[in-house]
């Protein structure tokens, strides 16, 4: 059988997962927490045991070391590595509602560091058990990547060792879907459920490696053939499968995230122009190209916050020309339609903002500060004030806004 599938496959899934990790390490870097490096370690494990396990990193690996297999145990201690970080990880893990005003990971409690340190113990005691039974059975050769578990299982201690690492595993998968689960049964429909609910799939899934490969070992310890493409076949399928689920599940949710920041970035663009345009003062530089802001994908976070800014700034650079007839017209219209409290305020700042950008260029005086007309949403709250600056961009041109600065022009 041709190894070049399985290179291709156990290649392309730890490259894609160790650039995952490489993102967390990263996040990590610039703001140290427990949880980010955990979730780093969650990711590398997996992600290097499948580029060893690639038949020609494994070869490479055993010809270096001048050991048949050796590169054997470092992929399932990889793999267990992910193990133990994972079952970490799924119990630190704490749904938004649950932690509010804290970060993700500083709602862990005395009873879940408990929990940890009794699942870690179990990792603690077996690892060393299922090396040591590696490095004394009779392993060394032929070089056998694909089918070791299979070929070498007939020595009582390399049976053993294979035992106890897939227990490990499917222990470990077991608890993360189980616990990941329950998370994903408490968290509002969106990005972040279908990522934790993806990974609790992952886990299922890869569950099917796991009762593969011990049928394979038993039958194959009882010197029984036939069984061994449950090994070397079927098993890589589901753990290949749950893979790709796992880390898509780690990822989808920052994939959201980002999509959601360029989206509100974006959105912003025509609100921000119209107070550029009233004071070019108010921005840090000059608007960017229309190709610039398609092709913006880093520091969306600090772009889209920065926006926010300048767009306060220039609001109340323009309240001076803000008639209390516009502020009227528009409340009015959101009442005949029926608008929501989120809406009708953001009609109304959309054509107050209107409305004075159009004063302004007329040349009328300002008003007094006595005089001058409040606009609802000065005071959201900071977690909202983005959702509300969207929304008035979403009703800078929209032809209910037109509407109530036309309606208010007579008496403006």
């Amino acid at each position: 059988m041709s190894e070049t599938p399985y290179n291709i496959v156990y290649l392309g899934i730890g490259s894609v997962a160790w650039v995952v990790a490489a993102l967390k390490i990263r996040a990590w870097l610039r703001d140290p927490s427990q949880g980010l490096l955990v979730v780093a370690l969650t990711i590398a494990a997996p992600a290097t045991a499948f580029v060893v396990a690639a038949p020609v990193v494994y070869r490479l690996i055993d010809r270096v070391a001048h050991r048949g297999n050796l590169a054997t145990v470092l992929v399932y201690l990889g793999i267990t590595g992910f193990s133990a970080a994972a079952v970490v990880l799924a119990r630190m893990w704490t749904p938004p509602k649950e932690r509010t005003g804290v970060r993700v990971w500083d709602a862990v409690t005395a009873d879940t560091w408990h929990q940890v340190r009794r699942r870690l113990a179990v990792f603690a005691v077996l690892v060393p058990v299922m090396v040591g039974l590696f490095l004394a059975g009779d392993a060394t050769s032929p070089e056998t990547p694909l089918t070791f578990d299979t070929t070498f299982a007939t020595d009582w201690r390399i049976a053993a060792f294979l035992v106890i690492y897939q227990a490990l595993f499917g222990f470990a998968l077991i608890d993360i879907s189980r616990v990941c689960r329950g998370h994903a049964d408490r968290l509002p429909r969106g990005g972040l459920h279908r990522g934790i609910r993806l990974i609790a799939l992952g886990g299922v899934v890869a569950c099917g490696y796991v009762l593969c490969k011990l049928i394979a070992i038993g039958t194959a310890f009882a010197r029984v053939t036939g069984a061994e493409w449950l090994s070397t076949a079927l098993g890589p399928v589901f753990a290949a499968l749950g893979a790709v689920l796992i880390t898509a599940g780690f990822a989808g949710p920052a994939v959201s995230a980002w999509r959601r920041r360029r989206s509100d970035y974006r959105a912003l663009r025509p609100l921000w122009d119209l107070v550029y345009r009233a004071d070019e003062r108010l921005a840090l530089e000059a608007p960017p190209s229309a190709w610039t802001e398609r092709l913006a994908v880093r520091d969306l976070e600090w772009r889209t916050a920065r926006r926010g800014l300048e767009i306060r700034d220039g609001q109340l650079t323009l309240r001076p020309w803000v008639g209390p007839a516009v502020v009227t017209a528009a409340g009015r219209l959101a009442e005949r339609d029926g608008l929501a409290a989120d809406d009708r305020a953001a009609l109304i700042v959309a054509a107050a903002l209107r409305s004075a950008v159009e004063a302004l260029n007329a040349g009328t005086a300002p008003r007094p500060r006595e005089d001058q007309t409040p606009l609802p949403g000065l005071d959201t709250e900071p977690a909202e004030e983005r959702a509300h600056l969207v929304r008035v961009a979403h009703y800078l041109h929209a032809p209910l806004t037109a509407e109530a600065v036309a309606t208010a022009a007579p008496a403006g």
